[in-house]
C-alpha cells in the first residue's frame, strides 16, 4: 500500500489560541484538579483550575509590564517542571512566541538558538544557566530581559504586573489566531545544526484535539480516578510540549518530574500514581530490566522470564484476536496469566505508582517483545511516530487494534504517503509551516503541505507504518550492498548487558559494530557471577563478558541477511554521551560525531 488516510475525528480550530481552556476551564471548573505541583517538601499538592489561571493572569500581566510584545519570541531553558508550563501559557496568552532550549545545552548552542529565534528575553532555571547565557550575552544585541527560576521570576514578574488591568491581557489573548505562531521549536541536530521548527496554535490544536477524541480511552476520567499524567519528558522535546498542551486542553491533571533516572522517576510515580504516561522506550527497557534484575537478586528469575514468556503469548493471542487471526487466549494461557498477574504483573504496576493502564510511546522505536510483555502485565503501550515538524505524533497505533512492532497508523486528520524511494510523507493540520530564516531546507522538505519526512518505511493493508530506516543513514558496502541501520542496532540493544550500539560499514567490506555498555547491567551480572566489579578498562578486554556481548550480536544477525550481518565489533569503555557531543538531548545517535571520535577505533575493525 503507498497511502492511507484515517479521517478527523474533530473539527479543525477555527478560532482563538492555546491559552483559551486555561480561562474557560477557570471560569466553568474553578474546583477542578488540573495540575499537581511537587513542594519542596517532597509532597505533592493539587493546583485547581481557578488557581492555574489566576497564575497564568499574573505572570502575563508581568511579562507585559515587562516589556514583551504580540510576536516576541522568549526563550525557556530548564528542565520539566512546573513553572515552565506555567510561563508557556502565559506567553501563548499575550500572543508571545516560547521558544524551547534543552537545559544541557552549551553556551555555542544557547547562542545559536537565541540568535537565529530573534529572542527577546530569556528565561532559565538557575545561576549556571544565567551564565551560560551571560556568556554570550554580547553576541545577542536583541536580548533585553533575563529571568531565573530559582530566584522566583514567577513571583518578580507577577509583582511587576500588579497595576496592569486584566483587559490588557485579555485584549492580547482575543489576538491570538489559529494561525499564529505559537512557538519555535528546534530540531536535534543529529546531521547539522538545528533548524527553527515553525508551529502555529493551529497545528498544537489540531495534533491534541485528535490524539484526546481517537485515544479517548486514555484521556478519560473514571469515577473515582481522573485522569492524570505525569510529564518527564525534557519540555524542549515536541513531544514533551504536545502532553503538556494535550494534558491542559483535555482537564487531565500533569505533574512535572524533571529527572529520568530510575531513582528519582519511580518514587515519583509511586507518588502521583498516574493513569497514563507518555515516554520514549529507553524508559519502559529500564523499568523491564530493572524488574528482571530484581527478581534474579530474589533467586526468581526462572519464575519472572517464565511470567514474561506467558505475558507474551497472553498479548499476542489479544493481538491476533483483534485483527480477526485468532480466538483469543487459551484456558491453559489464562489461568497462567491469572497466576503471575498476583506475582508479577501486578508488582511492576506497582512500581509505576499501580493506577497506570495505558502509556504512549515514541521518539525511536520499541522492541516488539518490549510493547508485548508491557501489555501483557496490563499496561497497554501505544507506540506512535512523528517529527518536530510533525508537532510530534503523525501515526500512533490505535486503542483496541495494538500492532505490536508498527508505529500504527495515521493519526486522525493525517494522510501517510510511501514515496517511491520508500520515503514516509505526511500530510495533516499538524504539519509546521517551515523553519524559522531557512527558506531553501524548508522548501527541500515541503511541498504542498506533504511533509517529506526523512524516513524510510512501508504500510501494510489496513494503514499501519513500519519504519525501516533513515534515507541518510542507509550505509552501502563497498560490494554495494545496502543496509539500514538503524533496525539492526535496535536488535543488539535488545541484550540487557548493551546500553548502545552504532552500525558502521560505508565503502567498506563489511558491517561492524561499536557497541557500549550499560554500566549498572553489567554491576549485577558481575554480582551474579560471584565477581568482583571491573573498571572500564578492564571490561573492555574481559574475554568473558565480550562472550556474552557476541551472544547478542549472533541473536541479532539472525534476522538479517548475511551482507547484512555484523561481522566483528568493539565494545568501549565509555557511553556515548550529549555532553561529549555525540547524542542528541533526546538521546539519538550523532553518528559522523561517533565516527570522528571514534576513528581509531572502526580503523581496527577493518584492519
Amino acid at each position: 500500500m503507498r497511502e492511507f488516510t484515517v479521517p478527523p475525528v474533530e473539527a479543525a480550530p477555527r478560532a482563538g489560541g492555546l491559552a483559551d481552556p486555561v480561562f474557560a476551564r477557570g471560569e466553568d471548573e474553578p474546583g477542578r484538579v488540573v495540575l499537581g505541583r511537587k513542594g519542596p517538601d517532597g509532597a505533592w499538592y493539587d493546583v485547581t483550575a481557578a488557581r492555574f489561571r489566576d497564575e497564568v493572569l499574573g505572570l502575563a500581566k508581568g511579562l507585559i509590564a515587562e516589556g514583551v510584545r504580540f510576536g516576541d519570541r522568549v526563550a525557556v531553558m530548564a528542565r520539566t517542571r512546573y513553572e515552565w508550563t506555567l510561563f508557556d501559557f502565559a506567553l501563548w496568552t499575550v500572543g508571545a512566541q516560547p521558544v524551547p532550549v534543552y537545559p544541557t545545552s552549551s553556551a555555542e548552542q544557547v547562542l545559536w538558538t537565541l540568535y537565529d529565534s530573534g529572542a527577546t528575553a530569556c528565561v532559565v532555571e538557575h545561576e549556571d544557566h544565567a551564565m551560560t547565557v551571560g556568556s554570550v550575552i554580547d553576541r545577542l544585541p536583541l536580548l533585553r530581559r533575563l529571568w531565573q527560576l530559582d530566584a522566583d521570576a514567577v513571583g518578580e514578574l507577577t509583582a511587576a504586573g500588579a497595576d496592569i488591568d486584566e483587559d490588557v491581557v485579555h485584549r492580547h489573548r482575543r489576538a491570538v489566531t489559529p494561525e499564529t505562531v505559537a512557538t519555535v521549536v528546534y530540531t536535534s541536530g543529529t546531521t547539522g545544526r538545528p533548524k527553527g521548527c515553525v508551529l502555529t496554535h493551529a497545528n498544537l490544536m489540531f495534533e491534541t484535539d485528535m490524539l484526546v477524541g481517537r485515544w479517548e480511552p486514555v484521556f478519560r476520567s473514571r469515577p473515582g480516578e481522573p485522569a492524570s499524567t505525569l510529564l518527564f519528558l525534557p519540555l524542549a522535546h515536541v513531544f514533551g510540549r504536545m502532553v503538556e498542551v494535550a494534558a491542559v486542553r483535555s482537564g487531565v491533571k500533569l505533574g512535572h518530574q524533571p529527572v529520568m533516572t530510575a531513582d528519582e522517576l519511580l518514587p515519583d510515580l509511586a507518588a502521583f500514581r498516574p493513569s497514563f504516561v507518555l515516554a520514549v522506550p529507553y524508559v519502559f527497557e529500564r523499568v523491564f530490566q530493572a524488574a528482571r534484575r530484581k527478581a534474579e537478586r530474589e533467586g526468581r528469575l526462572g519464575p519472572f522470564d517464565k511470567a514474561v514468556e506467558v505475558a507474551v503469548g497472553y498479548a499476542e493471542a489479544l493481538e491476533q484476536r483483534a485483527f480477526g487471526t485468532g480466538p483469543g487466549p487459551s484456558a491453559a494461557l489464562r489461568v497462567q496469566h491469572q497466576f503471575f498477574e498476583k506475582t508479577v504483573y501486578g508488582k511492576v504496576r506497582a512500581a509505576l505508582g499501580g493506577r497506570l493502564r495505558h502509556a504512549m510511546s515514541g521518539g525511536s522505536a520499541m522492541d516488539r517483545g518490549q510493547g508485548l510483555f508491557f501489555a501483557g502485565a496490563g499496561i497497554t503501550v501505544y507506540e506512535g511516530y512523528g517529527l518536530t515538524e510533525s508537532s510530534a505524533a503523525a501515526t500512533a497505533n490505535p486503542p483496541g487494534r495494538v500492532r505490536y512492532g508498527t508505529v500504527g497508523q495515521p493519526v486522525p486528520g493525517t494522510t501517510v504517503h510511501i514515496a517511491e524511494d520508500g520515503e514516509v510523507w505526511v500530510h495533516g493540520g499538524q504539519v509546521f509551516s517551515g523553519y524559522l530564516n531557512a527558506p531553501e531546507e524548508t522548501a527541500a522538505v515541503l511541498s504542498d503541505g506533504w511533509l517529506a519526512t526523512g524516513d524510510l518505511g512501508s504500510l501494510d493493508e489496513e494503514g499501519y507504518l513500519t519504519l525501516t530506516g533513515r534515507k541518510k543513514e542507509i550505509l552501502v558496502t563497498s560490494s554495494g550492498k545496502s543496509v539500514a541501520p538503524a533496525g539492526l542496532e535496535e536488535r543488539v540493544r535488545a541484550h540487557p548487558l548493551i546500553a548502545q550500539c552504532i552500525v558502521v560499514g560505508d565503502d567498506r567490506p563489511y558491517v561492524a559494530a561499536l557497541v557500549t555498555l550499560d554500566r549498572e547491567a553489567v554491576e549485577h551480572w558481575l554480582a551474579m557471577r560471584g565477581r568482583a566489579p571491573l573498571g572500564p578498562a578492564e571490561l573492555v578486554r574481559d574475554p568473558s563478558l565480550e562472550s556474552e556481548i557476541r551472544r547478542g550480536v549472533v541473536a541479532a544477525n539472525t534476522l538479517v541477511s548475511q551482507a547484512e550481518s555484523i561481522r566483528t565489533f568493539r565494545i568501549l569503555a565509555h557511553p556515548f554521551s550529549e555532553e561529549h557531543g555525540l547524542l542528541t538531548p533526546s538521546l539519538k545517535l550523532k553518528r559522523k560525531a561517533i565516527e570522528r571520535a571514534y576513528a581509531a577505533e572502526v580503523e581496527a575493525l577493518y584492519g
